[in-house]
């Protein structure tokens, strides 16, 4: 999973297919400037699949493999957008489980919350919808 390097960016994430990376290059370009309060930050890899918020980073990071979701997951849909959240030591990862092309967002437990619902608008705008299968938000 990439991570925030310290200063300004991210590791590459997975090599993309021109189908997804398409997707993820119409995502990225429509992040905000701000997300929550935090700006948005350089990437060092991959910027057309990836950003950056904040310090320590928010990073969210497209075109990552599917989450396997266990059928009692809690999930969160937030603005047309179903999340599945997991708990890390230092970080909270969410991931899509109803898009074609999966997103992660990586966040620092030191982030305030605000961050998701604001990128829900642009993952709804550049991302196509799928049916989560048996789970539901």
């Amino acid at each position: 999973m990439p991570k925030a390097e310290r200063g300004s960016g991210t590791r590459r994430g997975p090599q993309l297919a021109p189908s997804p990376a398409t997707v993820c290059r119409a995502l990225v370009a429509r992040l905000p400037d701000v997300l929550g309060g935090l700006s948005r930050r350089p990437v060092t890899a991959g910027a057309e699949q990836n950003a950056a918020f904040g310090d320590p980073a928010i990073v969210l990071t497209c075109g990552v493999p599917q989450p396997t979701v266990p059928q009692d997951a809690q999930l969160l849909g937030l603005s047309n957008v179903c999340w599945f959240p997991e708990e890390h030591s230092g970080e909270t990862v969410w991931q899509t489980i109803d898009r074609e092309v999966a997103v992660r967002v990586v966040v620092p437990k030191a982030a305030d919350g605000s961050w998701l619902v604001n990128l829900s608008a642009p993952i709804v705008a550049t991302v196509p919808a799928t049916a989560p299968g048996t789970l539901h938000c």
